[in-house]
């Protein structure tokens, strides 16, 4: 299914193919500060709808992923990685599609902070 999603001013947008039943709730300090809910896709599968130069980012630690937040509203709805075997991987906000039922999510917690 296709989904539609957004930061809160609507500066950064986007479209995410993926069947949304579960979400990862991470401990890392920078999870845990903003409260987001992932859900992952592979990056293609994942359409930025406003201009690129809309998305700013952030890294941090190992510098492996790109959060990327809207300088306007300060939400960060997606962030992009390498998974292990090299593929280009995108980790959804969750909280960022008001069409996902929240509360309907199986949710796993991950402990990115040890990580």
């Amino acid at each position: 299914m296709i989904y539609e999603g957004s930061c809160h001013c609507g500066n950064v947008a986007f479209e995410a193919e993926g069947d949304f039943k579960e979400a990862l709730d991470c401990n890392c300090s920078l999870c845990r500060r903003r409260g987001g809910l992932l859900g992952f896709v592979p990056r293609a599968k994942l359409t930025l709808k406003t201009p690129e130069e809309n998305l700013s980012t952030y890294t941090f630690n190992k510098h492996a992923i790109k959060h990327h937040f809207c300088a306007n509203c300060g939400i960060a709805p997606f962030g992009e990685a390498d998974a292990p075997d090299g593929t280009a991987m995108a980790s959804i906000n969750l909280r960022c599609i008001p069409a996902i039922d929240l509360a309907a999510l199986k949710v796993t917690h991950y402990d990115g902070l040890s990580h």
